[in-house]
């Protein structure tokens, strides 16, 4: 029994893994032109010869890459939030991260005009680092609370939206459809230069996010127990913070402000592998992914011609969700 249930974890992420594998190769196939799979295998494999080459490797495969990429990145981003504020109801978006990066990426397409892709991931990560430093600093008090950070990100993310908003409708009117469309939250018209542009910044910090997992459960024992048991808590807490806050960043650069990511991935993954980190940062990575592209699929095929963005779908699980969270806490208070 021991040792079946030390194997659950391993059958879990593999099952994932394959699914993950399933509905790439879907994404890949279903579209405005129909690809059958076998031609999406050979594209895969560089044997088609067919037409459906440029369909398959230069227009969705970018796409579905940066919907996989984005949704692993928010997915783990939230996780890590989770672990350091100890709440389930933390997500970068509700911590402010996502708002100060869309304030800088926003800010930086509105006023450089024919700038490079690669930049956007840098700006906006730097935007989401401010952001976690005001939240940081305006929580101190002798150490940090977790819930002052909540609270105070939530402040924080109300003032980047009207910010954002303010640089929207002062900017060139030429770039607000473009700029609108990216808010929502979407990977539409991304191109092998994004990819680029995304993928360094993931290879690098979930690896660094899974070296933090011990220490997360950790400080789940509560600040006392983690400084009893030798956790330098404050330090390790700002470097987990650091991690996620360069993951929802970079996610945030090149898909906008996609919405509930980060908080949903992470409780299905605690649900399905327990509350040991070690397994949520990796699970809650595969069903970011799978949840952005989903909704991606669903965006271009459900309402043709019209390619809806992959944020509104999430917003639109993601929002019953977090009520239905909050109303579950507020009966388990009362």
């Amino acid at each position: 029994m021991s040792r079946r249930n030390s194997r659950r974890p391993l059958y879990l992420l593999l099952s994932l893994t394959v699914l993950t594998v399933f509905i790439a190769l879907i994404c890949l196939s279903i579209g405005g032109a129909n690809v059958p799979l076998k031609e999406v295998v050979l594209s895969l494999l560089g044997r088609n010869d067919q037409g459906s080459d440029l369909i398959v490797m230069k227009l969705r495969m970018p796409r579905i890459l940066a919907a996989l990429l984005v949704g692993a990145a928010l997915a783990v981003s939230g996780a890590l939030l989770q672990g350091v504020v100890r709440n389930p109801l933390a997500s970068p978006d509700l911590m402010g991260v996502t708002g100060g990066a869309s304030v800088a990426a926003v800010a930086f397409m509105t006023l450089f005009q024919g700038y490079s892709v690669h930049w956007i991931p840098v700006v906006a990560i730097g935007g989401a680092f401010v952001a976690a430093a005001i939240n940081y600093v305006l929580a101190w008090s002798k150490g940090v609370s977790p819930m002052r950070l909540v609270l105070i990100g939530i402040g924080i993310s109300t003032a980047a939206g009207a910010l954002t908003m303010f640089l929207l409708i002062s900017g060139p009117a030429y770039l607000a459809a473009q700029v609108l469309n990216w808010m929502t939250g979407s990977v539409y018209g991304t191109n092998w230069t994004y990819i680029q542009a995304l993928w360094p910044w993931v290879a690098l910090f979930v690896p660094l996010a899974l070296l933090y997992a011990k220490e997360l459960n950790v400080q789940s024992l509560g600040d006392a127990a983690a400084i009893g048991l030798g956790s330098r808590l404050q330090l390790h807490r700002i470097i987990v913070i650091g991690i996620s806050v360069a993951l929802a960043g970079a996610a945030v650069g090149v898909a906008g402000t996609l919405s509930f990511i980060g908080l949903l991935a992470p409780h299905m993954a605690r649900r399905l592998a327990g509350r040991s980190h070690a397994r949520i940062i990796p699970i809650s990575a595969l069903l970011g992914a799978n949840l952005l592209m989903l909704s991606d699929l669903a965006g271009r095929t459900l309402f043709q011609p019209l390619d809806i963005p992959a944020g509104v779908f999430t917003a639109g699980i993601g929002a019953p969700f977090f009520l239905y969270l909050l109303m579950r806490r507020g009966k388990a208070r009362t």
